[in-house]
Order: C-alpha cells, then structure tokens, then sequence
C-alpha cells in the first residue's frame, strides 16, 4: 500500500453550521465559492468542479451527514504524474460559541506530489477567503 498524506485548512466563521452547510451543497452557491459545477446531495451522486483554470475534477459524494460532514472524491487525470491525483475531501462543520469551526481535509496525496500538496494547500486558503466573503452576503 502507498502511503498518502492530507492537507487540512481550518477556519471558524461567524455563521451558523446552517448556513455553511447551503454554501457546502447548493451548486449557485459552490460555484461562487469553488468552481462550476453539477453536485447534488446525494451519496453516490457523481458530479464534475469545472475549474477557471481549464481542468475538470471528477467527484463522487461519499458521505452526508447535515450540518456536520460532508466527503467526496476529488480526482484529476493528468499527464503529469506530479498532478494526477485521486483524493477524498472531506469538510467537518463543529459549532462553536462563535460560530461554525470549519475543517478541510483532503486526503491522498503521494510523497512525489509536494508541488500538487503545496498547491492545494495554498488553493484551499484561497478557497475558504471566497467563502467567508459569500457568507457575509447571504442571508
């Protein structure tokens, strides 16, 4: 068995795990946050994250827990094999007094991936930057 390792992001918002959890699993709302796509929340249900970038992520929902979890496949073929990956993310919602403890882990990554590791690390920064931005405009 190949060893893996996982990157994991975490941030607590000032928001209800309600309201994170529609920004989570409602396609408008994914893609003003992560990137186009075609999700449904559903266990099983194959979906496509189209990214701004050109490339296309082939998902699968592999657990579904309201308001709490939230995992699916992340796989990108590639040519290159620094950047083919077959990953799983998975996002945790906590309540806190505060707020929604939210944690990303995406699990997968080979040790010859530093530069895919590094990079989603860096993305999922970015990432959770848009979405504090898209829950302070919602309602």
């Amino acid at each position: 068995m190949t060893e893996t390792r996982s990157v994991t992001v975490e941030r607590e918002f000032p928001h209800p795990p309600g309201k994170l959890w529609r920004a989570l699993t409602q396609p408008h709302l994914i893609a003003d946050w992560l990137m186009k796509n075609d999700f449904a929340p559903a266990v099983g249900h194959k979906f496509n994250l189209s990214g701004e970038w050109g490339g296309t992520l082939d998902c699968e929902v592999l657990e579904i827990e309201p308001e709490e979890t939230l995992a699916y496949t992340w796989n990108y073929a590639h040519d290159d094999p620094q950047f083919d990956l077959r990953s799983t993310v998975t996002f945790t919602l906590t309540p806190t007094p505060g707020g929604t403890l939210l944690r990303m882990e995406q699990a997968g990554f080979r040790p010859d991936q530093p530069r895919a590791s590094g990079g989603a690390k860096y993305g999922w920064q970015q990432n959770f930057d848009k979405l504090d931005a898209l829950l302070g405009r919602m309602e």
